[in-house]
C-alpha cells in the first residue's frame, strides 16, 4: 500500500524467501527437527528491524498462512519491539493497521488473520492512546467508525470491540496508563450496548451477528455499569424464550444463558445485586418455562447452568423469602411460590435420573448451592419477621417455625435424593460401566458427602433418624435385601456426615452399631457394603468413647466390642484385610482404656495372625501396641515382649541370608520395620505432651513407674535386641531406597522427645551416629531430615522450668554433636562440592541446610569447634548454593545464614568468632545476595535475600557499606538494569536504614530496577508473593 512508505522497504526475493519458510513451516513434509529450526528462523526474522516491512507484502499474498504470519508479525513488532519504532510514525502505522483490516475483511481474509489485526490495532491503541496529551483520543470509538466507514459487516466490528475489552482487560499497565485505558472502555460503553440492543433486537435474527453480539457483550460485562447491563437483561431473557411453534433453539439458548451466567459472576450486578432487575425476571421467567429441568439435552444442560449462577447469585434471596408473602411486580404470586419453584427445579436437576457420570452430567453442577444456601439461612433477618405487627413474639414464633418447616422439608427431600443418587447400580450393571466411568462415579460419591454435611446442620439427629428409618424397611423387604446396594448407599451417607457429628452419646448411633443394624449386616461375601461398613467404623472410632467404660454383661457384648468383632472376622479376607486393619487401628488407637480388659483377646488375635498378609499385619500390632499402651508400665512388659521379640528375630534370620536372596530379603525387611514401626506408633500415648502445662505429682509418679519398667531387664534386652538388629540392617541395607524410607519411618517411630518415651522408645545419640554413618555411604535427603529431627531430640525442650531462658545443652548431647558434626559435614560436602551436584539435588541442599539451621539453633558451639578448615568449606557451601535457581534449596541457605550470623554476634561465649566469621564470608555472602537481586537468584526467594542482607547490615554497618560499593560497581558484577544512581541511592539507603521495613522496601525497589520490572504491574505484583 502506498500509505506504508514510513516501513522498511523489502525486494520482492526477500519476502519471498520468507514467505517460502512460513509455507515450510505449515508443511506436513518436513520433519519434526526441521520444522523447529524453521520455527526458530521465523522467530530469528520477526526480531530484526526490517521486519516491519513484511506486514503489507505477507497480508497481500495469497497464502492464508503467509498472510496470518503478516498480522501476527503487526502484533508482536508493536508488542516486543515499541520502543525502536521511531515515534513521530505511530499515527502513521495507527492509520495503516486500520486500513490493512478493512482490506482484509472486505477481501473476505480468514478470521483468525482479522482477530490478530484487531489484536494488533488494541497493542498499538495500548502504547499511544495513555498519556497527555494522548496520541489516540478516544481510540476505540474514532478506530469503529473508521472500520465501519468502509462497511465492515456489524459481526467484525463487534468481534473487534471484544478483542479490545479482552486486550485492556489483560494488559500490563500501571497507575494513571491504566485508569486512562479503563476510562476509554468507560467513554465507549453507550457505543458497545447499543450496537449489542441493535444485533440482538433485529426483527430477524442473524445467528452469527447475534452470537458475535452475546460474545462482545460478555467480554464488556466487566467494565459496564449497572444502568448499561439493565436494558440487556430481559433482551437475553427473551432470546432464550421458545417460539411456541419451532420451541428451543439450542445455540440461541446456550448463548443468551451463558451471557446471563455471566453477568451474575463477573458484572457488577454479581454478588446478589439487581434482584429487582435480574433475579425475580430469572425466577417468572423459569416458573413458564422451567419444565425443561430433569430432562438431559443441550437445552437442559445450560439450564442447569443457569440455574446454579443464579443459586449463586441469590441464595441470601432464597433464604429470606422462602416464606415471604410479599408479591413480584406484574405477578399474582408471592415471593415464597417463586423462591419454592426455584428449589423444585434444581431438586430435579440434583436428581436427574441415572447415575452421573454415565448417564448425566449434569446433578453435580448443583451441589455447590445447597452450602450456600445452608449458610444463608443461618445468617439471614427474615423480611416478613422485621416487619411483623406489633411485634407479638409469640407471631414472631410461629413464623420462624413455618420457614423453617419449609427448609426442613427442602432438606429432608434432598437427603432422599442424594440418597437414591450416591447407590451403585447391581454387579450386572456395573460390569458393562469402563473404568472412569467408575472413578468418576466415586469422585461424585464423595463430593455429595460434602453436601450431606451441610444436610446435617440444618436436620441434625432428623437426618440419622431418616437413615435408620430407610434401612428398616430395606431390612424388612420380603427378598431381604437383594444385592445390599441401597443399604450401603445409606451407610456410606452416615459416614460422609461424620465429621459434622457432635461427640456424644447419640440414640440413633447406637442402633446403628447394635444388633438392629450392624447385627444384620452380611458377614461375608458382599464385599462391597462389608467395606463401606468398615470405612464407616473406623470414622466413628472416637464416637465410641462416649460410651459407658464399665464392663457390660458377657451375655450383651458391649457396641465396641460388636464393632471390633464384626472388623476382626474381614481382617482374614483378602480383599477386605485393608479396610479392616485400618478400622482396628483407629478402634484401639481411640478406645485404649475401654478395651484394655479385653487384653487377652487381643493376645489370641496376634497368635491368629498368619493368614494376614505382612503389609496390613503392621496396623493390626499397631492396635494391639495401643491397647498395651493403656495397661500399667509394669503390665506392658510380656506383650510387648511377645509382639516385638519375633519379629527381630526375623529380621536377624533375612540378614542371615541376604546375601543368597536380595529381593526376598529386602521384602521381608521393609514389611517388618513396618510392623515395628507401627508397634511403636501404637505404644505412643494419644495425649499431646506439648499441651501439658505443668506437671502434676500422679504425672511424675507416673514417669518414674514407666522407668521402673523400662529399666527391667526384659525390656533391657528386647531394646539391645532391637537396636543391635536395626544398626545391622542400617549397615547393609542403607543404600536401598526402600530400605532406607522403612528405617526413617521407624526411626521417626522409636525415638521421641522425653515427655513421651515409652517402654520400646531407644535413645537419639546412637540413632543419630547411624544415621550419620547412613550419609557416609549414601547421602540422601531422608538421612539428613532425620538427623534434624535427631538434634532436636538431643537437646529437647523443658516443658516445666521456672526460668524463661533457654537451657543450655548437656554436656553429653554437646559431645555427640562435637563428635558426629564432623562425620556429617564431610560427607554432606564431599558430595555437594561436586560439580552440578547441588543443581541435580535441591532435596538434598534443602535438608542438609535446613539441618545446619537446626544445629546453629541448638549446638551453635559446635560449629567453632570443627576441626580446622571445615567451617570454612561448610560457608563455602552456602554462598554458592546462593546462586541456585531452585527456591527451596535457596530458602534454606538463607535461614541458615541469618540463624548462624545473628546467633554467633549475638553471643558473648564466642569471644571475636563474629568478627572472623563475617571477615572471611561476609563480602562473598554479599555478593551473592547482591547478585541475586540483580537476576541471578528466581524472584520468589527476594524476601528471603532481604532477611539476610538486613541481618549483615545491621550487625556489621561499617563493612557492608565498603563491600556494597564494591561489589555493584565492579567490572565482574552480573549484568543489570539498575543505572550507578541507582546503585548509589540503595547503598546510601541500606546502609541509612534504621528498621528492616525500610531496608525492605528499599532492596525491593532495587531489585525491580536492576531486573528491569520497575514501573510493571507484573513487577509490582511479584513484590507481594
Amino acid at each position: 500500500m502506498s500509505s506504508a512508505n514510513f516501513l522498511p522497504d523489502l525486494s520482492p526475493p526477500d519476502v519471498q524467501q520468507a514467505a517460502q519458510l512460513i509455507q515450510q513451516a505449515y508443511s506436513s513434509a518436513h520433519a519434526q527437527v526441521d520444522q523447529r529450526r524453521i520455527q526458530q528462523e521465523l522467530v530469528e526474522i520477526q526480531r530484526r528491524p526490517e521486519a516491519w516491512g513484511l506486514i503489507v507484502p505477507f497480508l497481500e499474498h495469497p497464502d492464508p498462512n503467509v498472510q496470518f504470519f503478516g498480522a501476527h508479525t503487526a502484533q508482536v513488532k508493536i508488542m516486543r519491539d515499541w520502543d525502536s519504532f521511531p515515534e513521530e510514525n505511530a499515527e502513521h502505522l495507527r492509520d495503516l493497521l486500520l486500513k490493512l483490516t478493512s482490506h482484509s475483511i472486505l477481501t473476505g481474509k480468514s478470521k483468525v488473520v482479522c482477530r490478530k489485526l484487531f489484536v494488533a490495532i488494541t497493542s498499538l491503541a495500548l502504547r499511544i492512546a495513555p498519556g497527555s496529551p494522548s496520541r489516540w483520543s478516544d481510540w476505540i470509538v474514532s478506530a469503529v467508525n473508521s472500520l465501519s466507514s468502509s462497511d465492515m459487516p456489524p459481526e467484525q466490528l463487534l468481534a473487534f470491540l471484544t478483542i479490545v475489552a479482552e486486550e485492556v482487560e489483560t494488559a500490563d499497565l500501571l497507575g494513571s496508563s491504566k485508569m486512562q485505558m479503563h476510562q476509554s472502555l468507560l467513554d465507549a460503553s453507550p457505543m458497545v450496548v447499543q450496537a449489542v440492543i441493535t444485533s440482538i433486537t433485529r426483527p430477524t435474527l442473524i445467528l452469527p451477528e447475534l452470537q458475535s453480539a452475546l460474545k462482545c457483550f460478555q467480554a464488556w460485562i466487566y467494565t459496564l455499569r449497572a444502568n448499561d447491563i439493565t436494558p440487556i437483561i430481559p433482551l437475553l431473557i427473551a432470546i432464550m424464550t421458545p417460539a411456541p411453534d419451532s420451541g428451543y433453539d439450542e445455540s440461541t439458548f446456550s448463548a443468551a444463558s451463558d451471557v446471563l451466567q455471566e453477568i451474575m459472576t463477573r458484572s457488577s450486578l454479581a454478588g446478589g445485586a439487581g434482584t429487582g432487575t435480574l433475579t425475580e425476571p430469572l425466577l417468572v421467567w423459569l416458573n413458564v418455562h422451567g419444565d425443561r429441568a430433569g430432562s438431559v439435552d443441550g437445552v437442559s444442560h445450560s439450564l442447569c447452568k443457569l440455574l446454579v449462577a443464579l443459586g449463586d447469585h441469590s441464595t441470601m434471596y432464597f433464604a429470606s423469602n422462602i416464606t415471604s408473602l410479599k408479591p413480584i411486580p406484574g405477578t399474582s404470586y408471592r415471593r415464597a411460590y417463586f423462591v419454592q419453584k426455584f428449589l423444585h427445579l434444581l431438586l430435579k436437576y440434583t436428581g436427574l435420573s441415572g447415575y452421573y457420570g454415565v448417564d448425566e452430567e449434569a446433578s453435580e453442577m448443583t451441589l455447590g448451592f445447597w452450602y450456600l444456601f445452608q449458610e444463608s439461612l443461618w445468617s439471614v433477618e427474615y423480611e416478613d419477621q422485621a416487619e411483623d405487627q406489633d411485634g407479638i413474639p409469640s407471631l414472631l414464633d410461629v413464623k420462624e417455625k413455618e420457614q423453617w418447616a419449609i427448609v426442613n422439608a427442602v432438606y429432608v427431600q434432598l437427603v432422599g435424593i442424594l440418597r437414591r443418587k450416591v447407590m451403585w447400580p447391581d454387579q450386572r450393571t456395573l460390569g458393562y460401566w469402563a473404568k472412569d466411568e467408575v472413578d468418576r462415579f466415586q469422585v461424585y460419591r464423595r463430593d455429595v458427602g460434602d453436601t450431606l454435611i451441610n444436610a446435617y446442620y440444618i436436620l441434625r439427629n432428623d437426618m440419622l433418624g431418616y437413615f435408620l428409618e430407610d434401612m428398616q424397611k430395606c431390612f424388612a423387604q420380603p427378598n431381604g435385601s437383594q444385592g445390599w446396594e441401597e443399604i450401603e448407599a445409606t451407610l456410606h451417607c452416615i459416614m460422609s456426615i461424620q465429621e459434622a457429628v457432635p461427640l456424644e452419646d447419640n440414640p440413633f448411633l447406637a442402633r446403628l452399631f447394635g444388633p438392629d443394624v450392624l447385627g444384620r449386616l452380611p458377614t461375608s461375601g458382599q464385599d462391597r457394603i462389608r467395606r463401606t461398613m468398615l470405612g464407616l467404623i473406623a470414622a466413628y472410632s472416637t464416637w465410641f468413647t462416649t460410651q459407658p467404660k464399665a464392663p457390660t454383661p458377657t451375655s450383651i457384648p458391649s457396641l465396641l466390642m460388636n464393632a471390633i468383632s464384626y472388623v476382626v472376622a474381614a481382617l482374614p479376607e483378602p480383599a477386605l484385610c485393608l479396610p479392616a486393619a485400618n478400622a482396628l487401628r483407629d478402634l484401639c488407637d481411640a478406645n485404649r482404656a475401654a478395651l484394655a480388659p479385653h487384653i487377652g483377646a487381643f493376645a489370641e488375635l496376634h497368635a491368629g495372625l498368619s493368614g494376614i498378609p505382612d503389609t496390613e499385619k503392621s496396623k493390626v500390632l499397631q492396635s494391639i501396641a495401643s491397647v498395651i499402651q493403656a495397661l500399667p508400665p509394669e503390665e506392658e512388659i510380656p506383650p510387648i515382649q511377645a509382639i516385638v521379640s519375633p519379629v527381630v528375630e526375623k529380621l536377624a534370620q533375612a540378614l542371615h541370608v541376604s546375601s543368597q536372596l536380595v529381593d526376598e530379603t529386602r521384602i521381608i525387611i521393609i514389611s517388618q520395620l513396618q510392623t515395628l514401626s507401627g508397634v511403636a506408633k501404637g505404644l505412643t500415648r494419644t495425649q499431646d505432651s506439648l499441651l501439658i502445662l505443668d506437671e502434676s505429682p500422679e504425672e511424675r509418679a507416673e514417669a518414674e513407674r514407666l522407668q521402673r519398667a523400662r529399666d527391667d531387664y526384659r525390656m533391657v534386652k528386647v531394646r539391645e535386641d532391637l537396636f543391635n538388629t536395626i544398626r545391622n540392617i542400617a549397615t547393609f541395607w542403607s543404600m536401598d531406597a526402600g530400605v532406607s524410607d522403612a528405617l526413617s519411618d521407624f526411626f521417626r517411630s522409636i525415638t521421641s522427645l522425653p515427655s513421651d518415651i515409652t517402654l520400646l522408645s531407644l535413645p537419639a545419640a546412637p540413632i543419630f551416629e547411624i544415621v550419620c554413618l547412613a550419609c557416609q555411604r549414601q547421602l540422601t535427603a531422608v538421612w539428613l531430615s532425620l538427623a534434624n529431627m535427631l538434634v532436636i531430640q538431643l537437646d529437647p525442650p523443658t516443658l516445666f522450668s521456672v526460668s524463661t531462658l533457654k537451657s543450655t545443652p548437656s554436656p553429653e548431647a554437646l559431645g555427640v554433636i562435637s563428635t558426629l558434626l564432623p562425620i556429617l559435614l564431610e560427607a554432606s560436602l564431599g558430595v555437594l562440592g561436586q560439580p552440578g551436584a547441588m543443581e541435580a539435588n535441591p532435596d538434598i541442599v534443602q535438608a542438609f541446610f535446613g539441618c545446619m539451621d537446626t544445629i546453629a539453633k541448638h549446638f551453635l558451639v559446635g560449629f567453632y569447634r570443627l576441626p580446622p578448615g571445615a567451617l570454612d568449606a561448610l560457608m563455602q557451601c552456602a554462598v554458592t548454593s546462593l546462586s541456585l535457581q531452585e527456591r527451596y534449596s535457596l530458602v534454606a541457605t538463607c535461614t541458615f545464614l541469618e540463624t548462624l550470623i545473628r546467633r554467633t554476634a549475638s553471643s558473648d561465649d564466642l569471644g571475636d568468632a563474629s568478627t572472623i566469621l563475617i571477615q572471611g564470608h561476609g563480602r562473598p555472602i554479599l555478593r551473592a545476595i547482591l547478585c541475586g537481586f540483580a537476576g541471578v537468584a528466581p524472584r520468589s526467594t527476594t524476601q528471603n535475600l532481604i532477611e539476610l542482607l538486613s541481618i549483615v547490615a545491621s550487625k556489621f554497618p561499617a563493612e557492608t557499606r565498603t563491600w556494597m560499593t564494591d561489589i555493584l560497581f565492579a567490572d565482574d558484577f552480573v549484568q543489570s538494569k539498575a543505572s550507578p544512581e541507582a546503585k548509589r541511592t540503595f547503598v546510601k539507603a541500606i546502609i541509612g536504614s534504621r528498621s528492616p521495613k525500610k531496608t525492605r522496601e528499599v532492596a525491593q525497589q532495587f531489585t525491580l530496577v536492576a531486573r528491569g520490572l520497575e514501573g510493571t504491574s507484573f513487577g509490582y505484583a511479584s513484590v507481594n508473593i
